[in-house]
């Protein structure tokens, strides 16, 4: 565990070794301040909750986390870093799940800077705050799949554009599998079973769940068997790529 302390610290460490995280940070807080009050009309609803902000983490996720994600691996093969970094006294498994929890903790960070807008709704209103600690928790389970997701893609590839594209239409497609839209091009000829089975794995449908203020252990383990899936995966991908180099 001390391994993979030390692996989430310099990972975390090396997001603010540029501007670029604090850029991030901040167009992450704009598009959601812009989302919220604008497109979802937070004001004109008149209502004390965070339906309006929480309803568009799907679609600001879908791409600001695969930017995140896609420099995990692809950058460490462009470089050659990788060959050193997998030489190191550490399990691939410390290097592969602390690398992604610094990820998370990054984006875990960005999401608690909204808090102003947890304020200003208490301040306006009597909200359920039991609710808004649900989406808050259901939000971060998001994030932790797409940048799971992410993660495996951009162990695929040494060019970052290429792990953010694959990754946007991954995550994309895993967001609506549930929707209407896809489920109507298979019913009519596809058994039922494969429908449900296609509509379980809409992380759309699991998020909305949590955000109604119900957290069903079924959505849980759907998050956490996604992101362990995905890693397990990266895992497996980086093992039979080390010997590429960069």
């Amino acid at each position: 565990m001390s391994q993979l302390w030390t692996i989430i610290r310099r990972e975390f460490a090396s997001y603010f070794s540029t501007p670029l995280a604090f850029v991030f940070i901040v167009v992450f807080l704009l598009a959601n301040g812009l989302a919220t009050f604008y497109l979802g009309e937070w004001f004109a609803m008149g209502q004390a909750d965070l339906t309006s902000f929480f309803m568009f983490h799907p679609w600001l996720y879908l791409f600001f986390l695969p930017a995140i994600s896609m420099r995990l691996w692809a950058e460490e093969r462009r470089n050659g870093s990788i060959e050193l970094l997998l030489t190191l006294p550490v399990p691939l498994w410390a290097i592969v799940f602390g690398k992604y929890f610094a990820a998370l903790a990054f984006s875990g960070l960005a999401l608690a800077l909204t808090f102003p807008v947890w304020i200003s709704v208490n301040y306006l209103g009597s909200p359920d705050n039991g609710v808004i600690i649900a989406s808050y928790l259901g939000s971060l389970m998001l994030a932790g799949g797409y940048l799971a997701i992410g993660s495996c893609l951009s162990a695929l590839t040494r060019n970052q554009v290429i792990a953010f594209v694959i990754s946007v239409v991954a995550c994309f497609l895993f967001t609506v599998s549930g929707a209407p839209l896809v489920l109507d091009v298979f019913r009519g000829w596809a058994p039922q079973v494969l429908i449900n089975t296609l509509a379980s794995f809409s992380l759309l449908t699991h998020f909305r769940a949590i955000t109604g203020g119900v957290i069903d252990l079924r959505d849980v383990v759907f998050f956490l068997t996604l992101i362990g899936g995905f890693l397990v995966a990266t895992m497996v991908i980086v093992d039979m790529k080390k010997g590429e180099g960069a």
